[in-house]
């Protein structure tokens, strides 16, 4: 199917809104340009009827998409599935997304990572409970305990103190805000790809500024700086280290099981080169980076490259057919 001059087929099941942002035509035109055939995966009917595949790309099908779509690697154990669907998963909560971060090992000397101080508030009794709440320093962003990519999941605001609380409704995660000199670094992971980009981000928070007991919307946070200042810190922002960045990209990549996934890091102010990530998604908006179409196309070809590679050891029952059926490369096994 993928060997010799054969075409290697990708099946990606998408949401629409992402199809149309993702799958473009350039895109199309040149992974088929390198051997690649991206084909659409009708999430609604059977994966028997749309194949064969050597691999499918997706993000959030949903309970049925997500049986049918094991169901269909049993039946086809030499599948590529980029990602496993229980390793998705644990990004669509903003506690265990995070867990990932400690496993992380920094080269001496290039700097730290961490994430800020969170407390989950999954019932309104914790709310009223200034033990557990004390152990947090104001201000704090309050944030959908659920990430799934959905408008409800963004909805973030800024507490400034504990009496904007009680107008919140859990579940949610309360974490410390960290002054971060208004820029954010996002981070893309394609494979074994690492792109680091500087982002406008929310300016820092000083006491003397703000006077509310009201939960404060980002959108509102964010006027608090005039635009033309924000875009100026943004480009004058000293990018973290490439080495450090590769750090943390290769640790969550082993740790968490994904190879499309970016991250948010900010740079503490106050503390040297301590840096936090803050919040990790699946599948981002890559179409926004500059040549995506080479970076993903690349990506393909390198599972092209480890399912020859699969197949060609694969003898009955043998490490490469294990490999297979886990989804992994061969050498993770």
């Amino acid at each position: 199917m993928s060997s010799g001059g054969e075409m290697f087929e990708v099946g990606y099941a998408l949401a629409e809104k992402k199809q149309k942002s993702f799958v473009k035509p350039s895109l199309i035109a040149h992974a088929k340009s390198k051997g690649v055939n991206l084909v659409c995966v009708d999430m609604r009917r059977p994966l028997e009827d749309q194949g064969p595949f050597d691999a499918i790309i997706h993000k959030h099908g949903g309970e049925v998409w997500t049986q049918q779509l094991l169901e269909y690697k049993d039946r086809h154990p030499d599948l590529i599935i980029v990602d496993p669907p229980a390793a998705i998963e644990k990004l669509q909560n903003r506690i265990s997304m995070l867990q990932a971060v400690d496993r992380v090992q920094i080269s001496e000397g290039i700097g730290t990572c961490g994430i800020p101080k969170q407390l989950i508030i999954d019932n309104n009794e914790i709310l009223h409970d200034d033990s557990a709440i004390g152990e947090l320093t104001f201000p704090v962003i309050a944030k959908p305990l659920v990430a799934d990519g959905s408008q409800s999941s963004h909805a973030m605001c800024l507490l400034f103190n504990t009496r904007g609380l009680y107008k919140l409704k859990p579940p949610m995660v309360l974490q410390e805000f960290v002054n971060h000199g208004g820029v954010i670094f996002k981070v893309y992971v394609v494979g074994k790809y690492i792109k680091c980009v500087r982002r406008k981000s929310l300016p820092d928070i000083h006491e003397d500024q703000v006077s509310t007991e009201e939960p404060l919307p980002f959108s509102q946070i964010s006027n608090m700086v005039s635009g033309a200042t924000m875009d100026e810190n943004v480009a004058k922002a000293e990018l973290p280290p490439a080495n450090f960045i590769a750090d943390v990209a290769n640790g969550l990549r082993e740790a968490l099981g994904l190879r499309l996934f970016n991250f948010d890091v900010i740079k503490d102010s106050k503390a040297g080169n301590h840096f936090h990530v803050i919040d990790i998604n699946y599948f981002p908006g890559y179409a926004k980076m500059p040549a995506y179409e080479t970076v993903l196309t690349d990506f393909l070809l390198d599972l092209r490259h480890e399912k020859a590679s699969v197949d060609s050891n694969s003898d009955g029952i043998s490490l490469a057919s294990i490999a297979s059926k886990l989804g992994v490369p061969v050498e993770e096994v």
